[in-house]
């Protein structure tokens, strides 16, 4: 992977790409906290928009993390979106 040539493969920067996500998922939280205008002195600095690329952001960098980790991305998203609609609608996950 592109990311393991530049900066490595090893424990540390594992931990900076997981790290990454929480970062990414604070800059979404901001966006939102923008969005609905909760600054008095800064209202409205973000769209719902501005929210959605946040969250895409953070999906992307959890990507990264668990390619990096040896996982194939795609095929860990399907594994726990079944688990989550098993939840939503147990009836769903035999169809």
């Amino acid at each position: 992977m592109w990311l393991d040539a530049s900066n490595g493969h090893d424990d540390h920067q594992l931990t900076l790409r997981i790290l990454k996500v929480t970062e990414e998922a604070g800059e979404a939280a901001t966006a939102w906290y923008g969005a609905l205008g909760n600054n008095p002195r800064k209202g409205m600095t973000h769209t719902r928009h501005d929210v959605a690329l946040e969250l895409a952001d953070v999906a992307l960098a959890a990507f990264v993390a668990i390619k990096s980790l040896g996982f194939d991305p795609a095929a860990t998203l399907r594994e726990c979106s079944t688990k989550v609609i098993e939840r939503l609608d147990p009836d769903q996950s035999h169809e």
